[in-house]
């Protein structure tokens, strides 16, 4: 038994290793692509992506409401239900990291236009919407991994935190594109 434990926890280690590199990296390349530093990596000449951002609003949308279903399943203790849910959320966030990227590297930014308490407001609700998607990616791929290899406690515990930033951060995104939306050209 505790050679099966041993080896779990060398697993463990291996594989947090290598969650923290992609947690890294993911903002890194989202941040070196949407500055600009290496625009011709997603630049399609001739693409219109216009339609990104209402797609991208949907992929926020569907995710939010995989969460939101998922949370509820597990409540009720519908694990294969909870499991289809939670993981075809990130399977829409991933599509909406893609998308985002393709867009932001395909377009012209968009300004928002709105002035006052409303300007405020859209960025505060911005820049909290952009930090928690960071932050929020290794608690994801953490959460992901104790459920695939059964380590439902460790599993728990993550999901604490996981579940109110993630779904905080799929309804901010779509509030983010309401908002912002009257302006794009």
């Amino acid at each position: 038994m505790s050679e099966q434990i041993s080896l779990q926890e060398k697993n463990n280690k291996l594989y947090l290793r290598i969650i923290t590199i992609i947690s890294v990296l993911i903002p890194l390349v989202v941040t070196i692509l949407f500055f600009g530093l290496s625009k011709s990596f997603t630049k399609i000449n001739g693409l219109n992506v216009s339609i990104l951002p209402h797609i991208n609003a949907f992929l926020n949308a569907s995710t939010f409401a995989c969460l939101i279903f998922g949370g509820l399943a597990i409540k009720q203790k519908n694990i294969k239900v909870h499991r289809i849910f939670m993981m075809s959320a990130f399977l829409l966030s991933s599509v909406f990291l893609v998308s985002y990227v393709i867009y932001h590297n395909n377009a012209e930014s968009t300004k928002f236009g709105g002035e006052g308490i409303i300007k405020i407001i859209y960025l505060f609700i911005l820049i909290t919407h952009i930090i928690l998607a960071t932050v929020v990616v290794p608690f994801v791929l953490t959460a992901i991994y104790f459920a695939w290899t059964n380590q439902i406690e460790r599993h728990k515990k993550v999901v604490k935190w996981t579940y109110p930033i993630w779904t905080y951060v799929a309804f901010t995104g779509v509030i983010v594109y309401l908002m912002i939306s009257p302006y794009y050209v």
